[in-house]
């Protein structure tokens, strides 16, 4: 069998449960600094991540694209991981989270967070938000429908398609774009999207 040659680009700071997401720089420029930067830290393939919870190193290139990888085997072999997301984009629902919950914090609020995977739908599909009064459903891909009559109000992914006849008859529909910026926090952009 042979090995998952994609390249790993996100990880978590500290550990297997950690909810601390991280992207590697791609350039080797960029990973001396980087590596600097973290010299104290540990890389993992976070079990939020879909990954198999061992910890991953830094692999610095001239050549290609520099990425995480797994340590080797004890026989020396690669190892193999079942994760299926391994972009930049495969940490999204942590920044959503962690995202989320500053801008609650700062206006004195609380929130529980919940990475449902809805009829075995892979994690990060849906963020559950869980205020106070009501809820969102963040959507960052199409594995899981919104319900647009439920209780949590459906915030969609850029790639989350709306039916013409369900924006006609809701007048709005929420939008989440995210924008990476640095390794730490990408940039989020919110909106409404409102029938013309």
């Amino acid at each position: 069998m042979r090995g998952d040659r994609r390249q790993i680009q996100t990880a978590v700071l500290g550990g297997a449960d950690s909810e601390e997401p991280l992207i590697l720089l791609l350039e080797a420029i960029e990973l001396d600094a980087f590596r600097r930067r973290h010299e104290l830290d540990t890389f993992w393939c976070g079990l939020l991540l879909g990954g198999c919870g061992l910890q991953l190193t830094t692999k610095l290139y001239t050549d290609r694209v520099c990425h995480f990888a797994h340590h080797p085997g004890p026989d020396g072999h690669p190892h193999l991981c079942g994760r299926r997301a391994r972009g930049v984009n495969s940490a999204d629902h942590l920044y959503v989270k962690s995202a989320a919950a500053a801008w609650l914090h700062g206006r004195g609020e609380q929130a529980r967070f919940d990475f449902a995977q809805p009829d075995g739908a892979p994690i990060g599909s849906v963020v559950d938000i869980q205020l106070r009064r009501g809820g969102l459903r963040v959507h960052l891909d199409q594995a899981v429908m919104p319900e647009w009559d439920a209780d949590s109000e459906p915030v969609l992914g850029m790639p989350v398609p709306v039916d013409r006849d369900m924006l006609i008859r809701r007048w709005y529909v929420h939008r989440i774009r995210l924008d990476s910026e640095s390794t730490v926090i990408p940039r989020f952009v919110v909106g409404v999207v409102w029938v013309a």
